[in-house]
């Protein structure tokens, strides 16, 4: 298989690690009856050592970084722990939010069913910035920063302003759509002095959602959200 399957495509093969846009539903961990991502790019590429740096959930598409080397692994570790490289997700819903930008900050608690809960307390929060816009009757885009890198963070992020993510199946059961509309859409960092900057759209990007895309080319220099 030519190092593209329905799974995911190579963004880039770069000489210490790897980008792919990893596809919605494709489990992240292996299973029994299943390889997951890494374990599918690894055997497509012949065998090779791949070390994920970080990870997606099942329903979420996107980039992916994997290293070529246990050592390039520990560096993104350190770029990840210390937040600096900068991650920007898409999602789409159709629920009007509790406010249209602005902080989600709360500890996450897991729920007796698997399922994640946004506290009040921030001991040790998870911590995203948003805005949202309208891309079509009765549907909304949401650009969402993340800072910390908790477990569902953005699908609880999401369904605690009154938004859940369309197609999640976990934060939002009665909606009926095949796969998960949020997507790791934009990865900037420096590495061994060198900067990277790498994005992707999804899948789902249909003419409303890509004229959305154009309009966000300068978000950085953007009035966000105080942390």
């Amino acid at each position: 298989m030519n190092q593209e399957s329905k799974s995911y495509s190579v963004v880039a093969d770069l000489a210490s690690f790897l980008v792919i846009n990893k596809a919605a539903n494709v489990d992240f961990h292996s299973s029994d009856n299943q390889a997951g991502i890494v374990a599918q790019v690894s055997h497509d590429r012949g065998g090779e050592s791949l070390f994920p740096v970080h990870r997606l959930d099942k329903m979420t598409s996107g980039l992916l970084i994997l290293a070529k080397s246990s050592e390039v692994a520990a560096q993104f570790g350190e770029l990840f722990a210390t937040r600096q490289i900068e991650k920007y997700y898409l999602a789409v819903s159709d629920k009007k939010p509790k406010k249209k930008q602005g902080l989600i900050k709360g500890d996450m608690k897991k729920g007796r069913n698997g399922s994640y809960l946004l506290l009040k307390s921030n001991d040790n929060p998870a911590v995203t910035q948003f805005f949202s816009y309208s891309i079509a009757p009765g549907i909304r885009g949401y650009l969402l920063k993340p800072h910390t890198g908790k477990t569902h963070q953005l699908r609880v992020a999401m369904k605690s302003i009154g938004a859940p993510i369309i197609g999640d199946e976990r934060y939002y059961p009665n909606n009926q759509q095949p796969i998960g509309m949020l997507h790791a859409w934009q990865l900037s960092f420096k590495l061994d002095d060198k900067f990277y900057h790498f994005t992707v759209e999804p899948s789902w990007a249909n003419d409303g959602v890509s004229n959305w895309l154009k309009e966000m080319a300068f978000i950085k220099q953007w009035n966000w959200p105080k942390l």
